[in-house]
């Protein structure tokens, strides 16, 4: 039985309160070991694309995360209103080339979703990502009301919220993220990129969002993170407008290891990981390592 099916089947049928935690995240992906260091791929160079690729080689190539049959949902950002060069949402050249490399290595189907702040359509066309994702292949929906599932979390403090089903029924996920400044949470990567998976009033998780970043991305637990930093939003998050917010920093990383990415991440933006609640939180409670003398990096640049 397919992993989605499985799932299905247990959410649909009423199930899922008694269920451990792993069920309702992705149980066919392997934790991090602590005692492991986890590898992690940082590029630099000039075409974004050539950055996806060059990364995910360094991690031993697409196949080693996507299996022949998946139904892959890659989770850009794709929040904003904004145009590429402002830097707040995922570079598009970047989410087709996952898209590429997903269906390269055999996925059966490669859908590309997020739920924006701003009118779904507008950020779609604006941010260039649908009619790249399309070209690449992929299948390119807009957050629809109707897909909405209330699901347990079985969180710390996130104990269960809407969420849209393409994330619960796919085989694997692919996180996304671009890195940008964040007026709450400083920063915003892989971690808090997790909200634009769900519906309902995603302003009440504002109260105690470290929490929230923390407990969603331990329940989607991607297959693999690529944090797009080619345009750096350096200040006025997350959706910026000027030019002159953004950093040309031409910088990917990529890891099965979400903590390990959103830790790097935070380095470019001169922010000691351990000062940033969400990335204590995550290394104490075992989902990743935050530390890079801890990590084994691979660095190329292109």
């Amino acid at each position: 039985m397919k992993r989605r099916t499985f799932i299905k089947n247990l959410t649909w049928g009423g199930l899922s309160l008694s269920l451990p935690p792993l069920i309702m995240g992705h149980p066919l992906i392997k934790e991090q070991s602590p005692a492991t260091a986890p590898l992690v791929a940082i590029v630099q160079g000039d075409s974004p694309s050539e950055l996806v690729t060059t990364a995910i080689n360094a991690l031993g190539g697409m196949s080693q995360f996507i299996s022949r049959g998946d139904i892959v949902v890659v989770k850009p950002n794709i929040g904003w209103d904004r145009t590429p060069q402002q830097a707040a949402c995922t570079n598009p050249e970047v989410v087709a080339t996952v898209v590429k490399l997903c269906l390269e290595a055999g996925a059966k189907e490669v859908k590309v979703l997020d739920n924006p702040c701003n009118p779904a359509r507008r950020t779609y066309a604006r941010s260039g990502i649908a009619s790249a994702a399309k070209a690449a292949g992929a299948k390119v929906s807009f957050p629809n009301p109707h897909r909405l599932k209330k699901i347990p979390l079985h969180g710390d403090w996130l104990k269960e919220w809407e969420v849209y089903t393409d994330f619960i029924e796919a085989d694997k996920l692919i996180n996304v993220p671009v890195a940008k400044h964040h007026s709450l949470s400083r920063v915003t990567l892989g971690m808090k990129n997790w909200l634009g998976a769900l519906g309902g009033n995603r302003n009440q998780l504002h109260q105690k969002l470290d929490y929230a970043m923390v407990d969603l991305a331990s329940f989607f637990k991607p297959a693999l993170s690529i944090l797009d930093a080619y345009r750096l939003l350096w200040r006025n998050g997350p959706q910026g407008g000027r030019l002159s917010d953004v950093k040309l920093v031409k910088t990917l990383i990529a890891s099965q290891d979400y903590t390990a990415v959103d830790a790097l991440g935070a380095s470019l933006f001169e922010i000691p990981p351990e000062e940033l609640t969400f990335l204590r939180l995550a290394h104490q409670k075992g989902r990743g390592e935050i530390y890079r003398e801890k990590m084994k990096i691979v660095e190329k640049k292109i």
